[in-house]
């Protein structure tokens, strides 16, 4: 069936009007993308990659997409953010000039380029808004098809909400009818997570949409370069569901006919919103009038009879070739509209400009005024003059032009108390009132956030029981279950089997398969699934089931997860806690502890490593309360180590960025975490028996890091400090000393030498013996420890060597 026979029960006019309202923003779009080339090259812009040439499907793609529906996509997706409403021509020059104002540029605030879209689900004080009556936009990213493994949770998750009793989603879905759409440009199709997407939903059989745009070109490099036999759903044929099997409906549809893409797209939501199959739709025959973006031009890898074939087959022609051609407008009426248009888009665009400048020459006039005042008043008059005039002189004004000329005058103002004083004052308020700007919430603001949770301690009854750790684990986790109905976990062997470690044993039986589940072997999509599951709403625990396959996850993480509260300026936000295990074993896999890698590559995450599973409990059960992502880390050789049972389970918490002091000195502070730790205090009381008194303190997590200063606290105290890690040689060790001695500035009661002890530079080597040489072990802490004191205490502490 057309598209025009789909629109037999209107009225010719609203037919006829509501084709028309079309090419209007296709039309619009368009031109918003050729004026914003010339803003760039002009130089009032930085940069600029336009989605000229896909106007039409994302024209059909609105018209399917339904409040409470989301998309994950593409960053040529402007056509289809104007037609959902959610974009207009004057905030995509806001976006393109780098307006820090959610007001004048709202998809984050200036925060990314243009052409990364998105739309607030929270409001400005970081609560829920009802998703279910709006239409959604996860906020894009650019690494390529990095979008897809959070399609695949936004999607996932109208699967919970449909079949999972008990669960509140008032503000996020109805009945599980949303619909997740997901652009990506076909040479991007060619990416790892984009296979590992299309594998997981074809298993998982969510209602996902997947539009790959389909221009022949990444950037420069042809098809032929990119994908087996020039064509993605050729080669997805095996992914095609068939009478009883599972699988994908996959759709072929030409981008620049305008009428079968609305019956596609039609098509392809109705499958995916009731039977929750996902669906492909591969959109053939696009073009790139302007090429991949304003930093090169296409026709140097173009052939001359490629670049004709783009005129004639570039989709907003054909779509007014086929108006005309149906009578449905006259070439005088379409004229007059295209006019109108050219001159609405560059008020738009005058507008936008005005409105990022305006506020920022008022400032100019301010520091100008100062200037000329101290100006007046120095003996440094002249050189003053000049940099006021500087300013003043200028048309375009950043705030950095501000800030560089008031700092240089700062210089010449150091003889001068009075003057200097009035200018500093300037910077450091104008500096503080628009940092924020640029750097607001990479971690909650909400009343929600982690680091305002109360601490609660586990509670024992009178002879408590001495119990595995991974069975205070298990049991923990059963009481978060059944307090958090919208609580699920997920991972490899996590369900049928409950863990590779056994701490969600029983759980699947008990809770149901949708929330215990077992997946494939594949971390960057299970780690989207969790990121668009609490994107809406729900509070999954992604489980990576050792700490090297994290590796696998880290771009996803670090780039869509770790970002994500920052470059939404605060209005969306992914509570997903990750939950892994790692330290102290034997061999290159699974034993190492690269934290220094993770901790550098994830700002925006709390990365948390408890010793033990107490500890550890105590942590799921604070996150599940607060609104912010996290990474836990388990101690995989504790699981069998016994701890006592605790009587308030699900309840205790423990707390984000508080040490714990595990033992009292005050010779030496030694710091540590994880399963290193219990080595740490047994070489503490060997310590003991030469007379030296070490303090022991448990850092807890190293994101967010000892927030009282406590570690400085103590080495007040002892004078010297040791920081143990199972990191490389660099790696945590030498952030926490960083943080010890520069930002808690401990250096000033150190009376020796700062030291680290780490493992060596290679990965862990096999066995008990390969592990003794490769990590600290309690013989190297203790001869460290006694190194030091023999330093500063020969005669009490003769030489060991």
């Amino acid at each position: 069936m057309t598209g025009t026979e789909t629109k037999q029960a209107l009225s010719y006019k609203d037919f006829r009007d509501e084709v028309l309202h079309d090419y209007k923003i296709a039309v619009t779009s368009r031109e918003c993308s050729l004026l914003g080339r010339r803003e760039v090259l002009t130089g009032k812009a930085k940069f600029g990659i336009f989605g000229d040439g896909k106007e039409l499907p994302q024209l059909a793609m609105a018209k399917a997409f339904k409040n409470g529906d989301f998309r994950s996509g593409y960053y040529r997706d402007q056509t289809f953010m104007f037609a959902i409403g959610q974009y207009t021509a004057e905030q995509f020059f806001s976006g393109l000039y780098g307006n820090p104002s959610l007001e004048h540029e709202p998809m984050s605030g200036g925060r990314q380029m243009g052409g990364h879209f998105s739309t607030h689900s929270l409001d400005a004080n970081g609560n829920w808004n009802n998703l279910t009556q709006q239409k959604n936009s996860s906020s894009d990213i650019s690494p390529t098809a990095a979008q897809m493994p959070r399609l695949l949770g936004l999607a996932q998750a109208s699967k919970i909400y449909r079949n999972v009793k008990g669960i509140d989603g008032a503000n996020f879905s109805e009945n599980g009818n949303e619909v997740a759409w997901g652009t990506i440009g076909n040479a991007s199709t060619s990416e790892g997570v984009f296979f590992e997407t299309i594998n997981a939903a074809g298993v998982l059989q969510v209602p996902m949409v997947i539009s790959v745009w389909d221009d022949e070109y990444g950037i420069s490099v042809h098809a032929s370069h990119q994908t087996t036999k020039e064509n993605i759903s050729e080669i997805l044929k095996g992914f095609q569901r068939e009478e009883n099997t599972d699988g994908f409906e996959i759709i072929t549809v030409s981008g620049w006919d305008y009428p079968e893409l609305v019956a596609a797209y039609e098509r392809a939501g109705q499958i995916a919103r009731t039977e929750h199959v996902p669906v492909l739709v591969h959109v053939i025959q696009l073009t790139q009038p302007q090429g991949h973006s304003t930093s090169g031009s296409h026709e140097r890898y173009k052939s001359t009879g490629r670049l004709a074939w783009e005129g004639e087959y570039d989709c907003n022609v054909q779509m007014r070739k086929w108006i005309l051609e149906n009578g449905i407008a006259a070439e005088e009426e379409l004229e007059a509209l295209e006019t109108e248009i050219r001159d609405t888009v560059l008020e738009s665009k005058k507008n936008a400009w005005a409105a990022y400048q305006d506020p920022v020459k008022a400032e100019r006039d301010t520091l100008a005024a100062l200037l000329k005042d101290i100006a007046n008043k120095s003996d440094n008059k002249v050189f003053i003059d000049k940099f006021m005039y500087e300013i003043t002189s200028l048309k375009e004004v950043m705030r950095k032009d501000l800030l560089v000329a008031a700092r240089k005058v700062l210089r010449l103002l150091i003889n001068e108390p009075e003057l200097k004083h009035r200018l500093s004052v300037w910077i450091k308020e104008y500096t503080e009132e628009n940092q924020h700007k640029y750097s607001s919430h990479l971690h909650s603001q909400s009343a929600k956030n982690a680091l305002d949770a109360t601490a609660v301690a586990p509670e024992y009854g009178d002879n408590p029981e001495h119990a595995d750790g991974r069975l205070i684990m298990r049991n923990n986790f059963e009481a978060l279950f059944a307090k958090y109905p919208e609580a699920l976990v997920f991972g490899e062997d996590a369900g049928a089997i409950g863990d590779v470690n056994q701490g969600l044993e029983g759980m699947q039986e008990k809770f149901g398969t949708l929330r215990v589940s077992d997946v494939g072997i594949r971390e960057a999509t299970i780690l989207g699934q969790g990121i668009g599951m609490a994107m809406r709403g729900l509070r999954p625990i992604a489980e990576i089931q050792y700490l090297d396959y994290l590796l696998y996850a880290l771009q996803i993480m670090s780039d869509d997860l770790a970002t994500l509260h920052y470059r939404t300026a605060g209005r969306q936000k992914a509570p997903l806690i990750i939950r892994t295990r790692g330290h102290r074993l034997e061999g290159i896999w699974h034993s190492g502890s690269p934290m220094g890698m993770i901790i550098n590559a994830i700002r925006g995450i709390y990365v948390l490593v408890p010793r033990n599973m107490t500890k550890a409990a105590g942590f799921y059960n604070t996150l599940m309360d607060c609104d912010e992502p996290a990474l836990i880390i388990e101690c995989l050789n504790g699981y069998r180590l016994k701890e006592k049972m605790p009587v308030n389970l699900g309840e205790f918490k423990t707390p984000l960025g508080v040490v714990e002091t595990v033992k009292t000195g005050n010779d030496i502070t030694l710091v540590s975490y994880g399963s290193t730790l219990r080595l740490v205090e047994q070489a503490a009381k060997e310590l003991l028996e030469a007379g030296i008194d070490a303090e022991v303190i448990d850092v807890q997590s190293l994101l967010p890091f000892d927030l009282a200063h406590d570690i400085a606290k103590s080495v007040a105290k002892t004078n010297r400090l040791l920081i143990i890690d199972e990191d490389v040689p660099g790696g945590a060790s030498a952030y926490i000393l960083q943080q010890v001695v520069e930002v808690q500035g401990a250096y000033r009661y150190l009376d020796s030498k700062p030291a680290t002890l780490a493992a060596k530079a290679h990965r862990p080597a096999y066995a008990t013996d390969g592990d003794y040489f490769s990590k600290p072990s309690v013989e190297d802490i203790y001869e460290t420890v006694y190194g030091i004191m023999h330093e500063a205490m020969p005669a009490k502490f003769p030489k060991l060597y």
